[in-house]
């Protein structure tokens, strides 16, 4: 099985409440810029903007 060097773990956290929310991976060499998602917050009730973050490991 061949090993994925380019995905790397990340956390999207929501930017009306702050919440960390939803880990994911992303591939590093096609997506460079960090990602911004339209998620369904249910601390907020809403769908609300998730932008990218560290995961503490």
């Amino acid at each position: 099985m061949a090993k994925n060097e380019n995905r790397q773990f990340v956390g999207l956290k929501c930017s009306r409440c702050g919440k960390l929310l939803r880990p994911t991976t992303k591939n590093k060499k096609n997506t460079t810029e960090k990602l911004e998602l339209n998620k369904y917050c249910p601390t907020c009730k809403q769908v609300t903007v998730f932008k990218e973050t560290k995961l503490a490991k």
